[in-house]
C-alpha cells in the first residue's frame, strides 16, 4: 500500500503498521476506501440502515440460522450456502423455471428472489417433498411411474410449479395443467411425457 494513501486515510492514534495490519486482518477494503474507526483489529462498523446478514429462515419446515448478502438470491443461498442442490440454476435470470421452489404455497423462480425478501416465509424446495418415512410424495411417483422426464435436470422446477397450481386447481383439465406450468421449459422438450406424469401424481394426490 503506498505510503501517501496510509497517511490519508489513517485514523489518528494508530501507527502506520497497525493500521496495515488491521487492513489485512478485516479485508475491509472497499472501492471508496478503507473503512476503520476503532484500534486495530477493528473490524468496520455497520452504517445506519444496513442489512441484517445473519438470518433465519423456514426451509422445509425447518429453522435455517444463515449468512446472506443483501444482493444475495435465494437460489445462491438453497444451493451454496444450504446445500439443497435439488434446485437447479438453469437460466439464472427467471426466463426457464428450472429452480421455482413454493414461498407460502405460491410458485416462484428463485434466481429472481432476493434471500432478504422472504424472511418470515414457509419455503419448500423438492427435497422438501418426500414424506418422513421417505416415501415419495405423489408427484414424484406419478413422474417414475410415467417416465415422464429425459435427463430430469428440469424436473424439480415441474414438480414444484405443478404442486403450486394444484393449490389453486386440484382438479385440472390437461390443458389447464399445461398453461400452469407453461413458466417451466424442458430443453429435452419432452412436453407430452411431462404432463403426462404430472397428470398421474395430481391422481395420485387426488386418491391420499
Amino acid at each position: 500500500m503506498h505510503a501517501s494513501i496510509v497517511e490519508s486515510i489513517r485514523p489518528a492514534g494508530m501507527t502506520r503498521r497497525q493500521f496495515i495490519k488491521s487492513v489485512i486482518a478485516t479485508g475491509a477494503v472497499s472501492s471508496s476506501g478503507l473503512l476503520f474507526s476503532g484500534p486495530a483489529g477493528a473490524g468496520p462498523k455497520a452504517s445506519p440502515g444496513a442489512v441484517e446478514r445473519l438470518i433465519t429462515l423456514d426451509v422445509n419446515g425447518q429453522r435455517r440460522r444463515v449468512d446472506v448478502l443483501p444482493q444475495e438470491t435465494l437460489a445462491q443461498t438453497l444451493r451454496h450456502k444450504l446445500g439443497l442442490t435439488g434446485l437447479k440454476v438453469g437460466c439464472d435470470r427467471g426466463e426457464c423455471g428450472a429452480c421455482t421452489v413454493l414461498v407460502d404455497a405460491v410458485p416462484q423462480y428463485a434466481c429472481s428472489l432476493l434471500t432478504q425478501s422472504v424472511r418470515g416465509k414457509a419455503i419448500l424446495t423438492v427435497e422438501g417433498l418426500a414424506r418422513p418415512d421417505g416415501k415419495l410424495h405423489p408427484l414424484q411417483q406419478g413422474v417414475l411411474d410415467e417416465q415422464g422426464f429425459q435427463c430430469g435436470y428440469c424436473a424439480p422446477g415441474f414438480l414444484m410449479a405443478t404442486l403450486g397450481f394444484l393449490v389453486t386447481n386440484p382438479h385440472p383439465t390437461r390443458q389447464e395443467l399445461a398453461h400452469g406450468v407453461s413458466g417451466n421449459l424442458c430443453r429435452c422438450q419432452d412436453y407430452d411425457k411431462i404432463l403426462t406424469g404430472l397428470m398421474r401424481g395430481a391422481e395420485y394426490m387426488r386418491k391420499e
